[in-house]
């Protein structure tokens, strides 16, 4: 039996991702790039001691993160990306 946390992510060839991505509509493909540059942005905010304008950026990140994630959850709720980047 093989722990989830333990696999290790295998990189796919381009083909087989144009593939996946041709059977995936469009806009759920905007949204999950949208979601993966807003969890990254809310990546870099961290830290115990931001400033008022990171704050901001940090919550603007968050809120285009909760967005994108709204309708990748529609069409099929695994697909929600995390801040933490955890799956």
């Amino acid at each position: 039996m093989t722990a989830s946390h333990l696999l290790v992510p295998v990189p796919i060839p381009d083909r087989v991702a144009a593939l996946i991505g041709s059977c995936t509509p469009p806009h759920i493909l905007q949204a999950e790039f949208d979601a993966d540059c807003a969890a990254r942005e809310v990546r870099r905010f961290r830290g115990p001691r931001l400033g008022i304008e990171d704050q901001a950026d940090r919550e603007q990140a968050l809120s285009e993160l909760a967005r994108a994630n709204k309708v990748l959850c529609a069409h099929h709720p695994h697909l929600a990306v995390r801040p933490d980047g955890a799956w």
